[in-house]
Formats: structure tokens, sequence, C-alpha cells
């Protein structure tokens, strides 16, 4: 690990927060794509326009030729932003790693589409990789940040609609507390170069349009009943704001019996793991990720 490379990320990530009114989303959605867009992308991978759920989806694969197994991936963005084309830096990453064929949903965005849409979505998605035959034990399901978030809430939903669950589920800085209850929201305040508190008490309304956060499906990390889940790998930075939210659903996991993975990588910001090529553990940490991945859909053939 490289505390050269970590100090030069966290100063490149800080940025002014001027006392200003949110800005419209449109500019935050063109903003979040500008800076997505600078991210490294591997070698290997080939991508192709597809459906799924009655949403577009982006399916990414590897050049060489796809292995058994099938990672359902979800964007991070607040709810609000982002697309699988801003997350491609991560889905091809893991394509390129774990030799699987992975679907990239584009689920609806808030304030447009406020809770439960991108959940809905995510289900539909879900319920049409089952229709077209493909073994739940040989589907993952993965995503940063909100999407991340999705992966568990998703699972939920999934599971009280009495459909399989996947065979392992992989977060990467996941919000998982719509609460915001963690202490890490107050004892990261600061120090996390990617958010504020002040950042969620803006962007939260949109997603939660009044419904109330204390729910499973919108704070796992306090209200979730996790029995019957598939193993979890929980990555996140020691640095970040929502540190507790995947601390806290670990404890939750462990509670319920479940293989769960807590991954903390110290002195990194959040989504980390988009950062190849810039630091060091964000390639350590996506190989743990792919390990992951592969060990799961393999093992409940």
């Amino acid at each position: 690990m490289s505390s050269e490379q970590r100090a030069r990320l966290d100063a490149q990530m800080r940025h002014p927060r001027p006392e200003q009114e949110q800005p419209p989303i449109e500019e935050v959605r063109a903003d979040f794509r500008e800076l997505m867009a600078r991210m490294a992308l591997p070698d290997g991978f080939r991508t192709t326009p597809a459906t799924l759920g009655g949403r577009p989806t982006l399916r990414v694969e590897p050049e060489a030729g796809a292995r058994p197994g099938t990672i359902l991936y979800l964007h991070g963005g607040s709810w609000i932003a982002g697309s699988p084309e801003t997350a491609l830096c991560l889905t091809a990453n893991l394509v390129v790693r774990t030799g699987f064929t992975a679907y990239s949903v584009d689920y609806r965005l808030a304030p447009e589409h406020p809770f439960p849409a991108a959940i809905d979505d995510t289900v539909a998605a879900y319920r049409e990789l089952l229709e077209r035959g493909e073994d739940p034990s040989a589907i993952v399901f993965a995503g940063d940040s909100a999407g991340g978030g999705l992966c568990v809430t998703a699972s939920l939903a999934a599971r009280d609609a009495g459909l399989p669950l996947p065979a392992g589920i992989l977060t990467f800085s996941a919000g998982l507390d719509a609460t915001r209850t963690g202490e890490s929201m107050r004892t990261k305040e600061g120090i996390d170069p990617i958010f504020s508190r002040k950042d969620f008490q803006e962007t939260s309304p949109m997603y939660l349009a009044g419904a109330d956060p204390s729910q499973p499906l919108l704070s796992p990390a306090v209200h979730a009943d996790l029995t019957g889940f598939p193993p979890l790998l929980l990555q996140v930075g020691g640095n970040e704001i929502l540190l507790d939210d995947s601390t806290r659903l670990a404890v939750r996991a462990r509670e319920a019996g479940v293989d769960v993975t807590l991954d903390v990588t110290a002195g990194v910001p959040h989504g980390f793991q988009v950062f190849t090529g810039v630091l060091d553990e964000a390639n350590e940490a996506l190989d743990r990720a792919a390990l992951f991945l592969t060990q799961r859909a393999r093992s409940r053939r």
C-alpha cells in the first residue's frame, strides 16, 4: 500500500464546498458523467446494448469468451445520477477478472422516479434473468454506492417476492442507511473527501420523496432481517462517512447466520476501487472482489 498515493488522491478529490443551493439535477448528472469518464478502463472487454426487466441494460463480457457466471451490476450516483456507462470502470474490471458476463441495469432515477422505483427495476431485471433459465446459483449481485445499497434492498424485495436469492452479493462503499444515524456520519465528517452530511441532506429527500427512512428497504443496516441471505462481501474505505453503513450491516448479517466478510481499506475514500492505475489499493480490492464472485458463483452449483 502506498501512503503517498492515498495522500495524493485525497488532495485531488477535495474541492471547495460553497454555501449555495443544490444545483439543477441535470447539472449534477452531467458533472458525475464527466468525473466518471476520466476513470481508466481495462483491456479485454466488449459491450452490447440490451434490455432487462423493461430497462435499458449494458451487457459487458470478456473479449476472449465468457465462462459460466453472471453479474447483475448496479451503478452508483446517490439514486439521482449515474448509468451503466458511468460504472463501466468497475463493471469491466470485474468482468475481465472473473471471466463472467455482466448486465449493468439503467434503473430509474429520482427525483423523477423516487423510492421504490430503483428496487422495482432491479427485481424485474433479476426476475427476467431467472425466467430466461439462468441458475440463481450462478448469478451474483454487485454494485457501488447507491447501487451497493440496491444489491441488498433488491435482494430483500426478491426474497419477499418468493424469488430464489443470488449466489453472492458484493458491495463497494454501499449506502445502506437512509436514517443517517451511523457514528461515521459524525466521526468522518471532514475526513471524507467525497461527501459531507450536507450532501445527503440535499440528495436523500429526492429519493425518499416523503417515505419513512426507518424501514428495511431504505435502511437495511438498521432494520433489515437478513435471514437466508447468500454470502456477502462488503468493501468500504476507512475514510468514508458511510463507513458504518457497511460495518452495521455486517453485524446484522452475522447475527442472522450469514457468511459475511467486512473488507475495510484504511485511508481511502468512497468508491476507491474506481482509481485503478492511481491507487494500488484499488487493484488489490478488485482482485479480492473478483475472487469472492468466482468462489460464490461456483460453490452452489
